[in-house]
């Protein structure tokens, strides 16, 4: 390293003396000063509940929980365990080995005692303020039939196959970061959006082969597009389960929020309730304006059919388990650890208490944002429709997480 450094030295004397001895000549017409091009800044990392920052909550004994109540929880914690051990957690708080203890100890736990073993294996975390704002969801029957017959003209459509991740030419190669958005190649071989709601409707997709089903109204289809899952019951009784398989790639659009906005929601002369049967009545009374409104949410859903279900559980969630109704929430990934236990204390009283995230939510972003199921059926849809909790929530991590979190 000296003998460099002393090398180094010499080299510079010499190079300063032979400066003292040469005449550099200006030329007569320099060449103009071309910038280098700046690098593309580097895209911001996407937030977590980890940047956002975890806190320690309360102790799991001093919630008040009861045998009774956290059953349900403990075997829907307990089904979700072999997902959650082999999935990485987006929400940047846990590892798979975090969960190995509660899980393992879960397999064996009775449920009689479901509260004491959520108070020893778990502590709780409260992520950023902690403030929670919950709705929810359900999984919707509506009519619908297979094949296509007379007062079923509303195509349920499977997941096309000219829908791909591409970027398109106005995005320059630099600003090409993460996963390139949704679309689909034209004619000319160039990437395009994909067909929104209104070109969809208008017959985008007619004669592609790409019919699932068939629903009879075109409303009660557009809430199970909202809802990501439900059935079809065709005259006969027959049934057909159908789940998420893809959407379009434009956002969703809160066409309740958009009805707000122009100041039909409310308990005033001519306003709608702000629930989902509200927004229905308003669709019903005003066909027209009602097909526009849809129409604003550009986002379409395409279907899968579910196979293989047991009739007595509900549908598949995105942690890949049947959820559970008045246990499920759907979460999202980059807040919540999927398969971990959520407790909600809320000015609803029906939806307090002890919640399992294992599923998500095109709608239900950011923290602390959550949307519980209810179930099938009339009640479940008159409880969902209208479910709009605000208050606090925790998260329940596996005891010592907290502590590891602030030593890394």
């Amino acid at each position: 390293m000296l003998v460099g450094l002393r090398r180094g030295v010499a080299a510079l004397a010499a190079l300063a003396l032979l400066g003292a001895c040469v005449r550099v000549i200006p030329e007569a017409h320099p060449p103009p000063a071309v910038p280098l091009p700046r690098p593309a800044p580097s895209p911001p990392p996407p937030p977590t509940a980890a940047l956002l920052g975890a806190r320690p909550g309360p102790a799991v004994a001093t919630l008040g929980l009861t045998p009774t109540a956290t059953a349900p929880a403990l075997a829907a914690f307990r089904a979700s365990c072999p997902k959650l051990l082999a999935r990485s957690d987006a929400s940047g708080l846990t590892r798979n080995a975090d969960w190995q203890a509660a899980c393992a100890v879960a397999v064996t736990w009775p449920d009689a005692k479901a509260d004491e073993f959520f108070a020893q294996a778990f502590e709780t975390a409260i992520v950023g303020p902690g403030s929670s704002f919950v709705t929810g969801y359900y999984e919707p029957e509506i009519a619908g039939t297979r094949t296509h017959q007379p007062g079923f003209d509303v195509p349920v459509y499977k997941l096309p196959p000219d829908l791909v991740r591409c970027w398109p030419a106005t995005v320059p190669p630099e600003q090409q970061v993460g996963n390139a958005p949704l679309g689909r190649i034209d004619e000319t071989g160039q990437c395009v959006p994909y067909y929104d709601r209104a070109a969809i409707e208008a017959g985008a997709l007619a004669g592609k082969n790409l019919e699932l089903a068939w629903a009879a109204d075109p409303i009660e289809f557009y809430f199970l597009q909202v809802q990501g899952s439900g059935r079809l019951r065709a005259p006969d009784g027959t049934g057909m389960r159908i789940g998420y398989a893809g959407q379009n790639g434009y956002a969703y659009t809160n066409i309740g929020a958009v009805l707000r906005d122009r100041g039909l929601i409310g308990t005033g002369p001519g306003q709608y309730p702000g629930s989902m049967q509200g927004i229905v009545r308003y669709l019903r009374e005003h066909p027209d304006e009602g097909r526009a409104l849809m129409d604003q949410n550009r986002s379409w859903v395409f279907f899968r059919e579910l196979t293989g279900i047991d009739p007595n559980q509900g549908p598949v969630g995105a942690l890949g388990v049947p959820v559970h109704p008045k246990v499920t929430v759907a979460a999202d990934p980059a807040f919540v650890p999927l398969g971990a236990p959520v407790w909600l204390a809320l000015d609803r009283a029906e939806a307090s208490g002890l919640w399992v995230a294992q599923d998500t939510g095109g709608a239900i972003k950011g923290a602390n944002r959550f949307d519980t199921f209810w179930g099938t059926g009339a009640e479940a849809a008159a409880v969902a429709g209208g479910m709009s909790g605000r208050g606090q929530a925790l998260l329940l991590l596996p005891k010592g997480t907290l502590a590891r979190l602030v030593g890394q």
